[in-house]
């Protein structure tokens, strides 16, 4: 009667579906980080080769840039020398003029002697023949500088037109660059979601104890749970919750994805009062002590690659008051999940 009894009370057993259930789920998570991982590794090779395709069009504008520069500087030379013919050019007209009027002078006088006429005429041959040459440097000038014209206008189509790329570049850049951050954001996110879950997980195991808190995104020990007055050795009652938090963080290992790169850093803390016996400072007595719980969760099963002990001595304290009860506060070992 009795083996009846209990199988009434036991009901319906859940517990099949419902592993059923988490294992499909867990599945679909798979899944969809891979596809994430995928997606990460083709979008890492994109934004390579844009940085690299953006690399070399800088360099190109660059010596585009430096072409037009001395293109510019030999037009200008070129100017100077066309200005300076054009006023060689303008004094050898007048001169031409004022021989040629002298010449009209001297035929018009009756005293003029022949001999004068002809020194005259070949100056004034002389002066056209100048006028001559420089009027064909001039011409030869304005080709250059035509053809210049049209190496420069060349040269800034194609400055604009690297311009124009370098910009889609750098657009094309800053989109990936934004998407990239989305994912980072994504698995920050999803770090976060592992370590509230963890927090909840170690809420059910440690019961709630006072001693034992959540301040903020840290879980917090009072040293008095895990060691003695000035001591960096773990109690029996220590070890005791250090195996609970050792088996939900070898549980949690498993459900994080390998590709985050999170760790448990587990920091020491003292109080104020300077202290007496075995460590020279409070300093690496809070050292030794997370040092203490991370070499016995490793000693568990932990991987020592996830775990980081850190000492902060009296200088980070939770409580600035000078009593017992501030005392015992700030005398704790604090968990924190977190990235590396």
């Amino acid at each position: 009667m009795a083996t009846r009894a209990r199988r009434r009370e036991r009901g319906i057993d859940y517990w099949p579906g419902f592993v059923d259930a988490l294992s499909t789920l867990l599945l679909v998570f798979t899944f969809l980080l891979t596809v994430f991982v995928v997606a990460q590794f083709f979008l890492s090779r994109e934004l390579s080769g844009r940085d690299t395709a953006l690399e070399r069009l800088n360099s190109q504008i660059a010596e585009l840039t430096e072409i037009l520069s001395l293109e510019r500087s030999a037009k200008r030379s070129l100017e100077d020398q066309l200005s300076a013919l054009a006023a060689s050019l303008s004094s050898a007209e007048s001169e031409r003029d004022r021989l040629h009027g002298l010449l009209e002078n001297e035929r018009g006088s009756a005293a003029t002697s022949g001999a004068r006429a002809s020194e005259l005429q070949g100056q004034l041959e002389a002066e056209q023949q100048l006028t001559a040459r420089a009027r064909s440097q001039i011409d030869i000038l304005n080709q250059q500088i035509a053809a210049l014209r049209r190496q420069l206008g060349a040269i800034e189509e194609a400055l604009q037109a690297s311009e124009a790329r370098e910009k889609e570049s750098q657009a094309k850049v800053a989109d990936l660059g934004s998407r990239l951050n989305l994912a980072l954001a994504q698995r920050v996110q999803e770090l976060s979601r592992y370590r509230s879950d963890f927090f909840g997980r170690l809420r059910q195991i440690l019961a709630d104890r006072p001693d034992i808190r959540v301040v903020g995104d840290r879980f917090v020990f009072q040293s008095e749970v895990l060691f003695d007055t000035g001591s960096a050795d773990l109690n029996p009652a220590g070890n005791t919750e250090l195996d609970k938090l050792a088996e939900a963080l070898l549980q949690l290992e498993k459900e994080i994805p390998e590709d985050i790169n999170w760790v448990l850093r587990v920091d020491g803390h003292t109080d104020s009062r300077p202290i007496r016996g075995a460590f020279p400072s409070n300093w690496a007595l809070s050292s030794a002590r997370a040092i203490a719980v991370v070499q016995y969760l490793i000693s568990k099963g932990v991987p020592p690659q996830h775990l980081v002990a850190a000492g902060f001595g009296e200088f980070q304290p939770l409580d600035t008051a000078e009593n017992d009860e501030a005392y015992r506060r700030n005398r704790r070992i604090e968990l924190k999940l977190t990235e590396r």
